[in-house]
């Protein structure tokens, strides 16, 4: 008997990383480079861990405040 294999994960991995490509390239568009190193740091792309924004301020050297406003600024575009 034939076996009909299920390829949706293959799919839906396709149209994921499909996506994920149109978001970086809208990213990269839309922000200035502060914004988007805090964005990909905050949200965990490039395949990089979620930071809190505590740890994105101690890695950048500046205030956690400012992370969440440039964050804030740059979820608005």
């Amino acid at each position: 008997i034939d076996v009909i294999t299920d390829n949706s994960d293959i799919v839906e991995d396709l149209d994921l990383k499909l996506k994920l490509q149109k978001l970086q390239e809208y990213l990269k568009d839309t922000l200035t480079p502060r914004e988007l190193t805090i964005i990909r740091l905050r949200y965990g792309l490039d395949g990089r861990a979620e930071l809190p924004q505590r740890e994105v301020a101690r890695k950048l050297k500046i205030s956690r405040s400012y992370v969440s406003r440039i964050e804030k600024k740059a979820l608005e575009k």
